[in-house]
C-alpha cells in the first residue's frame, strides 16, 4: 500500500534531463541507472527523458551506452535496455573546470533535451561546492530556462558545524524547495507503510504513548563488512553513517504526532518536532546511553572474515564503530518516559532491519491459580528488510485442557506474492522528477539529527585507547545490553516468535 498514487502514465510525469556528476562511480553504477532502468521498465520516463553522464573519461556516446548495456543487460529485457540506453549522453568534463560546464550548457540548450534539469551530485560532498559555483558560472542554476532541482546523497555533513557549511554552500544558488537530500531508506515501502498502519487505522491510536508502549527498538544489522570502503568508512563509523540518518529517522516516523495532512511540509514539520524533542546527551551521560564495537575475526554462514582492523587500509590503531548502539527518550507528553534503542553493526549474524515495539505487561496476573506462570508481553514488529511486513504477537490459549497460553502471530503482509514493485532509489528518483519532497530530508531534519549524536561523537574522539569488539557473524557485544532500563528487555533479531 503506497502513501500516493503513483503516476503511471508517460505523459502525465514530467519530461527533464538528469545529469549525473560521478556517473562512472560505484554509486551511479549500483543503484542510479538500475533505477532509471526500472523506471522506463514500468513506463514511468517520459519519451522526452534524457540522461546525461558527466566524468573524465574520454569516452563518446556509443561508448558509455555500450558500457551500460554490458553492465545493466540482466536487469531488463532487451527491448527495454535499447529503449533506455537511446536517452543515454555523455559529456566529457572535470568537476573543478569552468570550460567543462560552459560545454554542457551549451549541450542543454539542443532541441533533443528538456529544460528541466536535475543535477544528482554522485560524488564526494567536498565537490558540492565546485559544483554548484561552476553551474552558476555557466548559467545552468537560473531557472528562467526551466526548473532546476539538486540531488544530493548522505553524509550530509561531518558534524553539525559541516552541516551547516554544506547548507550554506548548496543555499547559495539553490533555494531550499530545489533541494532534495535523498535518504534510500524512506523510499523503501515498509518505511512508507508505517505512516499508513498509524494514521489509517483507528485501534492504534490510543495504544501508541506512554501509558501502553514499554519501549521501542529500531535496528538495523549487515552481513556484510566495509567492502573495501575503508576510505570513508574509517572517517565515519557507524553513528554518522546509520544512525544520524536512517535510524533517527525511522524514530521520528514512529514517534511523530500526526500531521495536519501528507503535505510535504506538514509531514516533515512534524518529524523535525520530534528530533527537537529528544533529550540532549550530556558529556557525562555519553556512556550511560551510547555504546560502540568493532568487528573482530569471526565466521558469517560458514566463512571466515577478518576483522576490521585487517581490512585493506585501515589503521592499525583505529578505533572507529562498527557497531553502535544508543539509547534515547523523547521528552514530551506521548513519549515521556519510554526509551528508543537504536542499534546498528555490521559483520552482524543476518541482514535484518526491523523495528520492535513492546508493550507494557498487563496490569494484574488473573491466572495465579492457573499453570500460566507469566503472561507474555504483545509485541509489534516491522519488518523493513529483507522480509517485508508487520506482525503482532498476543496470548492465546492452547487446545491442551490445562489453562496455559501460547504466543502467536498476526502477519499483516504488505506484499503479495509475485507482486512487483519499484525499488527505493526508483522511486524517489520518481518524486524528484515530480517535484514531490515528501521522502526527502530538509535541512532543519539535519541539524537536529546532528544535534542528538553530536555530544556521543565528540566523546569517542578522544577517547582513542580501547574500543569493543564482537566475533564477525555475531549480534554483537554482550555488553552492551547495559543500556537497557530493565532486566526484561532484549534485543529482537528477527521476524520470528519472541523465546524471551
Amino acid at each position: 500500500m503506497a502513501i500516493k498514487p503513483r503516476k503511471s502514465s508517460q505523459s502525465e510525469c514530467n519530461a527533464c534531463t538528469f545529469v549525473i556528476f560521478g556517473v562512472t562511480g560505484n554509486l551511479a553504477t549500483n543503484k542510479l541507472i538500475p533505477a532509471l532502468l526500472q523506471l522506463e521498465e514500468a513506463g514511468q520516463l517520459p519519451n522526452q527523458t534524457r540522461i546525461v553522464g558527466f566524468g573524465r573519461r574520454d569516452w563518446t556516446d556509443e561508448q558509455w551506452r555500450e558500457k551500460v548495456l554490458t553492465e545493466q543487460a540482466d536487469r531488463a529485457d532487451e527491448q527495454t535496455c535499447q529503449r533506455f540506453i537511446a536517452r543515454l549522453h555523455f559529456h566529457q568534463g572535470d568537476l573543478n573546470d569552468e570550460e567543462s560546464y560552459r560545454t554542457l550548457a551549451y549541450c542543454l540548450k539542443q532541441p533533443e533535451f528538456p529544460a528541466a534539469v536535475i543535477f544528482y551530485f554522485a560524488v564526494s560532498p567536498d565537490t558540492f561546492g565546485p559544483i554548484c559555483a561552476n553551474l552558476a558560472a555557466a548559467g545552468l542554476t537560473d531557472e528562467a530556462q526551466g526548473c532546476r532541482r539538486v540531488v544530493i546523497e548522505k553524509p550530509f555533513g561531518y558534524d553539525i558545524e559541516s552541516a551547516r557549511a554544506l547548507d550554506e554552500q548548496l543555499h547559495r544558488y539553490f533555494n531550499e524547495q530545489q533541494v532534495f537530500r535523498i535518504d534510500h531508506y524512506l523510499g523503501k515501502g515498509t518505511v512508507q507503510n508505517i505512516m499508513v498502519m498509524r494514521f489509517a487505522n483507528l485501534l492504534l491510536e490510543p495504544l501508541w504513548n506512554r501509558n501502553y508502549i514499554d519501549h521501542v527498538q529500531i535496528s538495523h544489522a549487515e552481513v556484510q563488512g566495509i567492502e573495501n570502503r575503508a576510505g570513508y568508512y574509517d572517517g565515519a563509523g557507524a553513528l554518522r553513517d546509520m544512525v544520524q540518518s536512517h535510524l533517527l529517522q525511522m524514530l521520528a516516523l514512529i514517534a511523530m504526532e500526526p500531521p495536519a495532512s501528507m503535505d510535504a511540509e506538514c509531514l516533515r514539520d512534524e518529524k523535525v518536532k520530534v528530533l527537537r524533542t529528544i533529550r540532549p546527551i550530556s558529556h557525562r551521560g555519553v556512556h550511560a546511553q551510547a555504546f560502540r564495537a568493532q568487528y573482530a575475526q569471526g565466521v558469517v554462514n560458514g566463512n571466515v572474515y577478518r576483522g576490521y582492523l585487517d581490512e585493506e587500509g585501515v589503521p592499525e590503531h583505529s578505533t572507529t564503530e562498527t557497531y553502535a548502539a544508543l539509547k534515547l527518550y523523547i521528552d514530551n507528553w506521548r513519549w515521556r518516559g519510554v526509551p528508543f534503542y537504536l542499534r546498528t553493526g555490521k559483520r552482524m549474524a543476518e541482514n535484518h532491519s526491523q523495528i520492535s515495539i513492546r508493550f507494557k505487561e498487563t496490569p494484574q496476573h488473573l491466572f495465579k491459580e492457573t499453570p500460566i506462570e507469566r503472561i507474555e508481553p504483545n509485541w509489534l514488529l516491522i519488518g523493513i528488510q529483507p522480509q517485508e511486513n508487520f506482525r503482532f504477537e498476543i496470548q492465546i490459549k492452547t487446545d491442551s485442557l490445562d489453562m496455559r497460553t501460547r504466543t502467536v502471530q498476526m502477519d499483516a503482509s504488505y506484499t503479495r506474492e509475485g507482486s512487483k514493485k519499484l525499488e527505493a532509489y526508483a522511486a524517489l528518483l520518481l518524486d524528484v522528477m515530480q517535484g514531490d519532497q515528501t521522502l526527502f530530508l530538509r535541512y532543519d531534519e539535519v541539524e537536529w539529527a546532528w544535534r542528538v549524536v553530536d555530544p556521543i561523537l565528540k566523546v569517542w574522539s578522544v577517547e582513542r585507547d580501547f574500543i569493543h569488539t564482537y566475533p564477525a557473524g555475531s549480534w554483537g557485544p554482550v555488553e552492551a545490553n547495559r543500556l537497557f532500563d530493565s532486566d526484561s528487555h532484549y534485543w529482537r533479531n528477527n521476524l520470528a516468535l519472541s523465546h524471551s
